[in-house]
């Protein structure tokens, strides 16, 4: 597992020891980064990204090295996000670390214009982890949401989001949506 572009491209991230943690696959990350580039011109550091359900980290470090003004890693265990997040020394200013339950949140004092969402497969978390954010106050208005899902999970976007692109890549399947 690495970051693919960026300030820190190459770099080696710690990798779960458990199947507990899956994280997304640098290709399926690359795929989807390259998507995101061009929907925002490349101007990353405009932008504070909330990566849930964050594992290892991996997807909000990668928006690090790509230049991006905040980064939260937010999950019901740190340990493998934090320890990742150490890898980045000079970034420490950037990088902020939650440790929460995505399902009960406490209300957000900051606002984020990305989110990325990866909660375990096929446990129907999606949905409400994203009505959660929205509640409790974590997006800004008009905020894009990446979630990951399997492939053949069945999600329901829920009211106030709407998809603007759907991709597959190998087992997983990426909705991208815009808070309204």
């Amino acid at each position: 597992m690495r970051i693919i572009a960026g300030a820190y491209r190459g770099k080696n991230l710690n990798a779960p020891a458990s199947n507990d943690v899956r994280p997304t696959s640098d290709r399926a990350r690359e795929a989807v980064y390259n998507i995101l580039t061009s929907k925002i011109d490349n101007d990353w550091e405009n932008y504070s990204l909330l990566d849930v359900f964050a594992g290892t980290g991996a997807f909000g470090l990668e928006a690090i090295s790509r230049g991006a003004k905040e980064v939260c890693l937010l999950d019901k265990d740190t340990a493998l996000a934090a320890k990742n997040a150490s890898l980045f020394p000079k970034e420490q200013s950037k990088i902020k670390i939650v440790k929460a339950d995505a399902l009960n949140l406490p209300v957000s004092h900051s606002k984020y214009d990305m989110v990325f969402l990866d909660a375990p497969y096929q446990r129907d978390m999606s949905a409400k982890a994203l009505e959660e954010l929205k509640n409790k106050g974590w997006f800004q208005k008009g905020a894009l949401c990446i979630i990951e899902l399997e492939k053949k999970e069945d999600f329901i976007l829920p009211a106030n989001f709407e998809e603007v692109d759907n991709r597959k890549y190998g087992i997983a399947r990426f909705i991208f949506a815009q808070v309204l």
